[in-house]
């Protein structure tokens, strides 16, 4: 799918989401998630064209896989986070929302835990 098909597909959701606003509610909101899916499952073959470019890119200047890993780890909890609260925002439920935030900010503070590990092992092999 591409920019123009998701954009005007966005654009109709959003005209019958607010048309049936008025009329269904519950069906507005449905429209609004299902959209949102095919929005982002059809983004899914893109991510896994790039995700061979950088692999490659990270073989050809030798960075190790763990650290190479650990950041697409937290490039994809951040996207699924991020998409997650949105999807609560539109269904006026802020509060799960910030929830959903709060807890992918965890998840990445924990699968980071390499990254920091040798970040401070270089700073105490520099530290006299």
């Amino acid at each position: 799918m591409d920019i123009m098909q998701i954009v005007a597909l966005g654009i109709i959701t959003a005209i019958l989401s607010t048309i049936l606003k008025e009329y269904r509610p519950e069906f507005a909101l449905k429209l609004s998630i299902v959209a949102g899916l095919v929005i982002f499952i059809s983004l899914l073959g893109r991510f896994n064209q790039i995700l061979e470019v950088l692999k490659g890119y990270a073989v050809k200047a030798k960075i190790d896989i763990l650290y190479f890993s650990t950041i697409l780890k937290v490039i994809g909890i951040a996207y699924i986070t991020e998409f997650g609260a949105q999807i609560c925002r539109d269904a006026g439920e802020g509060s799960i929302a910030s929830k959903i935030e709060f807890a992918g900010k965890v998840l990445i503070m924990a699968i980071a835990v390499p990254i920091y590990a040798a970040l401070f092992d270089i700073i105490l092999k520099i530290m006299p």
